[in-house]
């Protein structure tokens, strides 16, 4: 695509099906975090410590869209309306570990908050239950990929796609120099950073299921996984992409309002006892204006996939990341 210029009707058009195609995908997102915590080199001479066995199992996929693998068909499991892949993550992790039948099942859901692992998700085909009742005594393995649709990300998303069309608008009809970064001063207009507030407040629910979660499976290894990168660290790279109407300053400080919900959600499986998965470094490259590379779908996405999601490759680098934390 070529670069478009950064006023006029073009980038209005570019700022309306950008916002038209984020806030219809209006499930959840969030990338580039913190890389997970390392362990220290040992004392001189101190043996080793072991490496855990990886789990046999049953093992339990819990989380929003961004697990269930929003559109990659095949498209499989009840209700239809959760929008699970045969080869979302969960999936290949299972295949990877020899789990199947009764030893794997996955219980993500399009569009889940916090509130729907303990609760019932109605879905636009069908209803979930709570997706913490797939839990036992037995459960060996959990994986939870939550936080971002209570942290109102993909709302956050939209909001800078409207506020960049309200930008390009007026700069059409009245001419004059645009705001820098429209979207960033909306949300601090009221002099405090309403995303931090929200991204803060979502892991307050966080700790909450995390602790339901111990409860009910004591025995399972527990295991928070991270949004993948979605903007390059360089927003200018994405004008090719996104058009120019778009501010580079409001991308990047999406950018960083993605790397403060990851960052949440690392701190918050430090503090249960969990680990963090961090899907946002091996991801670093693949972002959705990393043409043919990318792992997550830009707002035009390719057909038949879901906008500001991850693809079947996206699927593939969570999985691997997800496994390397598993074998430990």
């Amino acid at each position: 695509m070529h670069r478009r210029s950064s006023g006029g009707p073009a980038a209005a058009r570019v700022a309306v099906l950008l916002a038209a195609a984020l806030l219809a995908a209006g499930c959840t997102g969030g990338t580039d975090g913190p890389k997970a915590a390392e362990p220290g080199p040992g004392r001189v001479g101190a043996s080793p410590s072991p490496t855990p066995a990886p789990p046999a199992g049953p093992y339990v996929a819990l989380g929003d869209s961004y697990t269930s693998g929003l559109k990659i068909e095949p498209q499989v499991g009840e209700p239809r309306g959760c929008a699970r892949s045969a080869v979302n993550y969960p999936s290949l992790v299972a295949e990877a570990l020899g789990l199947a039948g009764a030893d794997f099942r996955d219980v993500s859901c399009s569009g889940a908050r916090t509130a729907d692992l303990t609760g019932t998700q109605r879905t636009d085909d069908g209803s979930n239950p709570p997706q913490l009742d797939a839990l036992s005594a037995a459960t060996r393995l959990v994986t939870v990929g939550i936080g971002g649709n209570d942290a109102g990300f993909m709302e956050v998303v939209g909001e800078c796609a409207r506020q960049s069309l309200v930008q390009s608008l007026a700069r059409s009809l009245a001419g004059g120099a645009a705001a820098a970064a429209p979207c960033r001063d909306h949300y601090a207009s009221g002099g405090a950073d309403q995303v931090r507030g929200k991204v803060a407040a979502a892991g307050e629910k966080l700790a909450g299921v995390l602790a339901e979660v111990r409860r009910r499976a004591p025995q399972a290894r527990v295991l928070v996984v991270g949004y993948p990168t979605l903007l390059p660290s360089d927003p200018s790279t994405c004008a090719p992409v996104l058009g120019a109407g778009v501010a580079p300053a409001d991308l990047g400080f999406l950018g960083e309002k993605e790397r403060e919900l990851n960052s949440m959600l690392a701190e918050r499986a430090a503090a249960a006892g969990a680990r963090f998965v961090d899907t946002a470094t091996p991801s670093a490259g693949h972002d959705l204006c990393a043409g043919t590379a990318r792992w997550v779908e830009p707002p035009f996405p390719a057909p038949g996939l879901a906008a500001v999601h991850p693809n079947a490759q996206g699927q593939q680098g969570m999985a691997a990341a997800v496994l390397q934390a598993v074998r430990g």
